[in-house]
């Protein structure tokens, strides 16, 4: 596979309207008709059809439905890869996907590994028990979602992985905490780090305000958002330069060796 030395990556800020996947499709499909040509990758929120909800059985979908199919569509009519997490049905469980489809339809999925005890997940979703890297024209994205962000051990830059990416419903009263940890999420992997996190509230009455934001592996700031405002960002992310800091710095090559149970 040729690797794309520039990737452009499209973050999405919006509002969700609460468990209506096809009225949220149908808004998103004007913002994705006028994207500028050379976008690579769209990225969404966490459950980004739905909102966060804690009653699946009442909009869970298969990996053969209709916001898959429109996943695929997308990528398929725009060339382009579309990622964001979904309500999946799946052997009688329901989890919270990572679901990236590329440009040929090809899907990729991740289940989120810690679900928020907070609110309940744990008691409506199963979770993820398999770590995933996915290869995207020559980058290594490492799929994450929202509550996993507080986990630096789960996401440990072991693979080499070049890309981060966390989608999230994070309310605004734990925004700080959001902040800090993505920053230091791209610094400690030595990684390029993307945080999508939604806007509006949600059917629960919970406020959302953002803070959608892209760091290099230094932890500089690339890209951010009008705190509580809709809005689609185009990040470029460079593998010379992330190659350039990793053979300089060589930080990477220090990190504890560890074995991780599941």
């Amino acid at each position: 596979m040729r690797i794309k030395q520039e990737l452009n990556i499209a973050l999405v800020q919006t509002d969700l309207i609460w468990e209506e996947a096809s009225t949220n499709r149908t808004a998103f499909e004007k913002l994705i008709s006028e994207l500028a040509a050379g976008t690579d990758l769209i990225v969404f929120p966490e459950m980004f059809t739905t909102g966060f909800t804690m009653f699946p059985e009442e909009v869970a979908e298969t990996m053969k439905g209709d916001s898959l199919k429109w996943m695929k569509k997308v990528a398929t009519d725009y060339k382009l890869g579309i990622c964001g997490s979904l309500v999946i049905e799946e052997d009688g469980n329901f989890f919270n996907r990572f679901v990236l489809v590329d440009e040929s339809g090809e899907v990729y999925a991740y289940d989120k590994r810690h679900t928020f005890t907070l609110s309940g997940e744990d008691k409506s979703y199963q979770a993820g028990d398999k770590k995933v890297i996915i290869d995207f024209k020559g980058w290594k994205i490492c799929p994450q979602v929202c509550y996993d962000l507080r986990f630096p051990v789960w996401s440990r830059n072991v693979e080499d992985y070049d890309l981060l990416i966390y989608v999230a419903n994070w309310p605004q009263q734990r925004i700080d905490a959001w902040d800090a940890l993505l920053k230091a999420r791209g610094i400690e992997n030595m990684c390029y780090c993307i945080g999508v996190n939604r806007i509006g509230t949600d059917g629960n009455g919970y406020e959302f305000n953002g803070h959608s934001v892209a760091y290099d592996g230094l932890g500089n700031r690339l890209t951010d958002f009008e705190t509580g405002k809709a809005g689609l960002k185009i990040v470029s992310l460079n593998k010379e330069h992330l190659e350039d800091i990793r053979d300089r710095l060589r930080f990477l090559e220090d990190r504890d060796s560890f074995s991780l149970e599941v």
